[in-house]
């Protein structure tokens, strides 16, 4: 998957809104006010929540070890960075639903798309 196609593949998302809160070299993509993927632009990269405890996110690590890693600061919440040359394109997006599908869930209903 391309930094380009992960860009239009979350902010295609329902309430998706692009902000770049610490600058251009990483758009958060948001939904409800509420991060669901830090993109890393020059890294070519993500941030996603990839479940929603720290097991399951543990279980994406062991299963791309060289490309998937704890997300500083983040990670003991489920989050995780996800370097898209070593992720099939599949897995990305199935990585970013699950981001989307659990920020949207503990958004007050009247914040939800």
């Amino acid at each position: 998957m391309t930094l380009d196609d992960l860009i239009a593949y979350c902010l295609a998302k329902p309430g998706a809104e692009e902000t770049y809160p610490w600058g251009d070299g990483e758009l958060v993509a948001k939904v409800g006010g509420k991060a669901f993927a830090f993109i890393g632009i020059e890294a070519a990269s993500v941030g996603l929540k990839c479940g929603a405890s720290a097991d399951e996110a543990d279980e994406w690590r062991r299963r791309y070890p060289d490309a998937i890693t704890t997300s500083a600061y983040i990670g003991r919440y489920g989050w995780n960075r996800v370097e898209l040359a070593g992720v099939p394109a599949d897995d990305v997006r199935e990585l970013v639903d699950r981001s989307y599908q659990d920020i949207v869930a503990r958004l007050p209903k009247s914040k939800r798309p």
